[in-house]
């Protein structure tokens, strides 16, 4: 099990509610592993490795089929890469090739378990960097070094690696980087894609960079997501609308891949966020006289390298796939809300049980027993506040009190890296508290926090939503491994 307190979760409140939600959310958890997916695209045969799967390669790609590499004549065989849960990934490699394998060098975020032999691993934090994001860098930059001709390098990354991944630019500082992710993406819930302009043009790595130094030898680059699964702009057309194009002309965020954004791109995003005249004076001045040759790598560049892309977490196989099928399983209909929700989680916990109430109360727009799914990236803008907390659990405690005295809903929220927010990272002073991967409430839970004294409006308004969620045995603890964003769950069972 992945989620470590189910039966505290359990023990109160709705109480089949809450066992048939922890089913459901353990087998979206459980679905967020790329161990066996990575062991599916990779084997040795024959004395050849052999790597390829139709389902994981990108539509549109102007390679398919399987790379053979003779492995009495390949070189050495490196592993690189950053990403929340990065290990098992590696890990997979690591038990596929053996003794072939000649090292690597992953990030990984911390507090994940040690899982690797092989490969050697360096932990840092997210989403803030830290100095274990930069040792990690340099130990990945040694072996890139010595990379020859006739090596093969696989990459992974994931979700999380814009922070793990983190090495600034000379004459700008690792604290410059460190200030400026906290006042854009925590002070003032600046989405990924608005945020990651600024840290690409600011980092030696990212953007592409990695495989820039890999232009002259064979490289497998392995996105521990689903490489097809994209909201696509109105302006492309739908004959280009596949998964390649988008990872060529349009990321920012898998660092191993072409960066589509500018250095105008990166002003402009600290000017829209009110935070230009707060960014530290060293990357204000780079980011305004760096030239052209430090520029990220575009198309062009990446297609003239002899390097294959496959996505090992298709949505086939994915989180709300499983959540979907065990919620069937136990006598709900699934219906998917959203598999890109981005909003405000306080809302958006609002919204949805309100739409849960309304399928509860009058049978529509969903008959019950139903259950109603999203995923995305949820957003918290934290301003000035410090409480300790994140996006799922805040989801939740909304849900919770919208939904105060409701029979049959059932509300899980959970961060598929088990870890939920960057509240962990910045705990102050000793912890009574894990660091909580989401939350699980019912109709029950805001009449609990009543008797018990505690205040869910203040826990929300300050962002402090894991102390509570916590005393009320409603904090989920979970295991860490790789993020495929938030996993949004709400039961509504059939009444007499």
């Amino acid at each position: 099990m992945r989620i470590l307190n189910a039966d505290g979760l359990c023990s109160h409140g709705n109480v089949a509610g809450r066992k048939h939600m922890v089913e459901i959310l353990e087998a979206g958890l459980q679905a967020a592993d790329p161990y066996h997916n990575v062991r599916k695209l990779m084997r040795v045969e024959d004395g050849c490795l052999r790597i390829g799967h139709p389902l994981f390669e990108p539509g549109g790609s102007p390679r398919t089929g399987e790379e053979v590499f003779d492995l009495n004549r390949v070189g050495k065989i490196y592993v690189v890469g950053a990403a929340k849960g990065v290990q098992y990934g590696a890990k997979a490699i690591e038990d596929v090739l053996g003794d072939r394998l000649s090292g690597g060098h992953v990030i990984a975020k911390h507090g994940d378990e040690p899982l690797l032999e092989r490969i050697g691993v360096t932990y840092g934090a997210h989403p803030v960097p830290d100095e274990g994001c930069v040792r990690g860098c340099q130990e990945i930059l040694k072996i890139l070094d010595a990379v020859k001709p006739e090596d093969l390098v696989i990459t992974i990354v994931g979700n999380g690696v814009s922070a793990l991944l983190t090495l600034p630019v000379e004459g700008v500082s690792l604290e410059d980087v460190r200030q400026i992710t906290y006042m854009m993406q925590i002070e003032k819930g600046a989405p990924t894609e608005d945020l990651n302009p600024v840290r690409n043009h600011l980092d030696q790595m990212k953007g592409g960079q990695i495989s820039r130094r890999l232009r002259h030898v064979r490289a497998i680059h392995l996105l521990m997501f689903d490489a097809n699964d994209f909201i696509y702009p109105r302006d492309i057309p739908r004959s280009a609308r596949y998964g390649y194009y988008h990872l060529m002309h349009r990321n920012l965020w898998l660092h191993t891949l072409p960066d589509f954004t500018t250095f105008q791109d990166a002003v402009a995003m600290l000017k829209k966020w009110g935070v230009w005249e707060r960014t530290p004076e060293a990357a204000r001045r780079y980011l305004l006289t760096a030239g052209p040759e430090r520029e990220t790598v575009k198309c062009a560049e990446f297609e003239q390298w002899n390097h294959r892309i496959y996505g090992v977490m298709p949505k086939e196989l994915g989180v709300l796939a499983a959540a979907a099928a065990k919620a069937a399983e136990l006598g709900y209909t699934p219906h998917i809300l959203s598999r890109f929700l981005q909003a405000e989680a306080s809302q958006a916990g609002y919204t949805i049980a309100d739409i849960a109430k309304t399928v509860e109360r009058d049978g529509t727009p969903f008959e019950p027993p139903c259950a109603l799914l999203s995923s995305g990236e949820l957003l918290v803008t934290v301003g000035t506040e410090r409480g300790v907390g994140g996006r799922n659990q805040e989801f939740a405690l909304a849900a919770a009190r919208r939904i105060r005295g409701s029979a049959g809903i059932v509300v899980g929220a959970v961060d598929t890296d088990g870890t939920d927010g960057p509240g962990g990272q910045f705990w102050a002073g000793e912890r009574a508290v894990p660091c909580l991967g989401g939350g699980l409430v019912d109709g029950q839970t805001a009449l609990e926090a009543e008797a018990a004294g505690i205040d869910l409006h203040a826990a929300l308004s300050h962002h402090d939503t894991s102390a509570a969620l916590w005393a009320l045995n409603c904090g989920v603890h979970i295991s860490q491994n790789i993020s495929l964003g938030d996993l949004d769950v709400m039961l509504i069972q059939k009444q007499d």
